[in-house]
This record gives C-alpha cells, sequence and structure tokens, in this order.
C-alpha cells in the first residue's frame, strides 16, 4: 500500500490519473494507507461500491441520514447494504442541533431564507465529524451534474474544505469524466440497485421536502432547491467547488 499523498503530489497525481478509468482511479483510492470511506447516497455512489466490490479490496461506506429522505431512499441504502453484503456506517445530525433550528425557524425555513443553514446542521457538520475520522472519501461527483460548480472538479483532490488543522484530507472522483448516460449503461449493464424514485422522473435525489421530478429535457440538478437559482444548488459537501 502507498502513503496518504501529501498536498504537494496531490495535482501530480490528478495530472497521472485525470485521463484513466474509474476503476483505474478507485484502485488508487483503495490502495492509499490510511482510513478511505466511498461515500453513499445515489446512483452514481453505487458504481463507485460495485466498483470496489469488483476490486476485491476491503472498503468502508458511509452515508448521510439528515432524518429528511424519502422512504424509497433508506428502503434503498438497505438494498445496497444487503446486495453488496457490507456494513454501511450511517451519519445522524446532532439532535439538538435539529431540534434548535426546528423550534426556532420550523420545518421549512429553507424555502424562506435558502436551504444552506438546514443543509449545515443536517448534512455539512454530521459529514465533517465523519470526515475529522478519514485521511480520505471516495465521491459520486461528476463534472457535467452542475456545469456552474462542477465543472473543473480533478479525479483526484486535497479537500480543503474539510481538511482540519495539520491534517491533509484527500477527495478521488472517480466518475469526474463520466455523463449521466455512461453511469446509467454501467447500472443496466451490471444490473445493479438504484433507487426506485428515478423511475418516476428523480434524477438527483436530495432531502424530500427539497427534491422533485424533472421535465424532460431539463438539468438534473434542477430538481433540487428548484425555487433557488441555479448558481447555488450546492448544500456544502463539496464546498471547494464554489469559487
Amino acid at each position: 500500500m502507498t502513503t496518504i499523498p501529501t498536498i504537494d503530489l496531490v495535482d501530480a497525481l490528478a495530472a497521472e490519473y485525470a485521463e484513466k478509468s474509474p476503476l483505474e482511479i478507485m484502485a488508487l483510492a483503495l490502495s492509499q494507507q490510511g482510513d478511505i470511506a466511498i461515500s453513499f447516497s445515489g446512483a452514481e455512489d453505487v458504481v463507485l461500491i460495485d466498483l470496489a466490490a469488483n476490486l476485491g479490496k476491503p472498503f468502508r461506506v458511509f452515508s448521510l441520514d439528515t432524518g429528511r429522505l424519502h422512504p424509497e431512499t433508506y428502503q434503498f441504502i438497505d438494498t445496497v447494504r444487503q446486495h453488496y453484503k457490507i456494513d454501511i456506517e450511517i451519519c445522524f445530525p446532532e439532535s439538538e442541533a435539529v431540534q434548535q433550528l426546528v423550534t426556532q425557524k420550523g420545518m421549512f425555513s429553507f424555502f424562506n431564507d435558502g436551504h444552506q443553514e438546514c443543509c449545515g446542521v443536517r448534512k455539512v457538520a454530521p459529514l465533517r465529524k465523519k470526515l475529522a475520522t478519514l485521511d480520505g472519501w471516495i465521491t459520486g461527483q461528476r463534472k457535467d451534474q452542475s456545469p456552474g460548480t462542477r465543472n473543473d472538479i480533478p479525479v483526484v483532490q486535497a479537500d480543503v474544505g474539510f481538511s482540519g488543522i495539520g491534517k491533509q484530507l484527500i477527495k478521488y472522483n472517480p466518475l469526474a469524466n463520466w455523463s449521466s448516460s455512461d453511469v446509467w449503461n454501467y447500472i443496466r449493464l451490471m444490473e445493479i440497485p438504484y433507487n426506485p424514485l428515478h423511475a418516476r422522473g428523480f434524477t438527483s435525489i436530495g432531502c424530500e421536502p427539497c427534491t422533485r421530478a424533472v421535465l424532460p429535457n431539463q438539468h438534473e440538478r434542477e430538481g433540487r432547491w428548484w425555487w433557488e437559482e441555479a448558481t447555488h444548488k450546492e448544500c456544502g459537501l463539496h464546498a471547494g467547488n464554489l469559487k
């Protein structure tokens, strides 16, 4: 196994692996010494899990439960757990922080003052707590998911948004160069599980109140936080994408 790359080597790795396949990038990530885990929530992430399973190397998976996911998403998480016979480490928000937000602002404050505060409590804080225990994480980000915020993501990067003091966190994006069609071609070819909401027009699936199906020819992220401008459609999990 190789060691966690220093920040000086990350750019070189990103250039070296820029045109390599997702399987090769996944192999690189799983070969790094230290605690590495796959972040799991959607269709891209199941592809990541399938790639890792095919490599035959040990791997970890974690998922964020905001407390407001669709019932289908909870069922999907358990389907994936059983299909791959893996443990999925579920990360929950701090109950006191959620209680304070809901008590002071109600259940749907995000419709009035933006989704960042609610996402900060329910998603970003639990992720930060989880990433503090890791040396690297593997995500399903794709460049074409959001041209305004993800168009320039490399396949390997230093995660400056979540790195702790004296600790460098590495983020791997094996599917950065894939399109949505590539992802779904793989899912169909390999016959792997996917969220049943996709069959009902949901392309990008988050919390139930903040996600809706999209119409034909709408971009996949238009179903997320549809009441806000397109440039704001990040929850904070990938804060480094925002310039």
